[in-house]
């Protein structure tokens, strides 16, 4: 509407709904939203949400995270953001619960708490798929401490993601790089960023699903691919799978994410590594704690 200036004052201000403006209706957040926090200016769709927190990405494929709350524009009317109303559990999802002892990474399942406001702390991790393997073995641990997972397209980018989140005490920033070996780019890009506050590590297999064993997927070990041949295709091709498109790869993955139930099914290399993730990031949390 012209003369009027929606961002004129701080939406998180006391009485902000008042003062001739809308109230910001409670939404539940969805899948693909498009939404703007007028804060930042950042504008971007929903592609995932935990802990209190909203993950947004842009055009461009750049993601932030905020949270939850009466900070958000949707098709350019203010909205409460909250989280999605949950369908009440089944009874076999009951009995499911009640007898899980343990998280998919070993982990002791306590009693039933309320959910945690995230960490300002951070873990990255490099790759869709890793990602995906994260969240499936230690997605319950990272909830039950607080810690957002975001996924890095790649890299190349970090000095200036790192430099944008700008970690300190009490906001570590933990990243899982792909494909990380001795003299490689990604290695020194890794040296770069390293420091107190920020710790980098990452795995050495040509690709995150040879952290799988491959006795999951019914090999002795995981096919050795010519040079020249796209390693998920051949791997594909070698299990007998589709393996002609990038469609057929992402069907192939979702069938490998199938076979792992928890940290029993993976390389012990990982563990280790994601390990060292959480234990960084959270440690100043509990050095508050104590």
């Amino acid at each position: 509407m012209a003369g009027v200036n929606r961002y004129s004052h701080d939406v998180l201000a006391k009485g902000w709904q008042q003062a001739n403006r809308p109230t910001a209706v409670k939404t539940p957040v969805a899948r693909d939203m498009v939404l703007e926090e007028p804060t930042s200016g950042f504008v971007g769709a929903v592609v995932g949400w935990e802990n209190g927190v909203v993950v947004l990405e842009d055009r461009k494929g750049k993601r932030r995270s905020f949270p939850f709350g009466p900070n958000f524009w949707l098709e350019g009317k203010p909205i409460d953001l909250t989280a999605p109303a949950r369908s009440a559990p089944s009874a076999r999802d009951k009995a499911q619960h009640h007898n899980r002892t343990h998280t998919a990474s070993g982990s002791r399942v306590g009693p039933a708490e309320k959910a945690k406001v995230a960490l300002p702390s951070r873990i990255y991790v490099e790759g869709r798929h890793d990602a995906e393997l994260v969240e499936k073995v230690w997605g319950a641990d990272l909830r039950h401490v607080g810690v957002v997972v975001e996924y890095l397209g790649g890299i190349d980018d970090l000095p200036a993601i790192v430099a944008e989140f700008a970690p300190v005490r009490g906001r570590r920033l933990g990243v899982l790089v792909d494909h990380l070996v001795p003299g490689s780019k990604e290695s020194r890009i890794v040296q770069q960023v390293t420091g107190e506050h920020v710790f980098v590590t990452g795995h050495e297999y040509i690709d995150i699903w040879a952290a799988v064993k491959p006795a999951r997927v019914g090999l002795e070990a995981w096919p050795d691919i010519p040079r020249g041949t796209e390693w998920k295709k051949g791997t594909l091709a070698a299990l007998g799978w589709p393996h002609a498109d990038q469609a057929d790869v992402a069907a192939g993955w979702k069938r490998i994410l199938g076979r792992v139930t928890g940290w029993k099914d993976l390389d012990p290399r990982l563990l280790t590594e994601v390990e060292k993730l959480i234990d960084f990031v959270t440690e100043d949390h509990l050095d508050r704690e104590s």
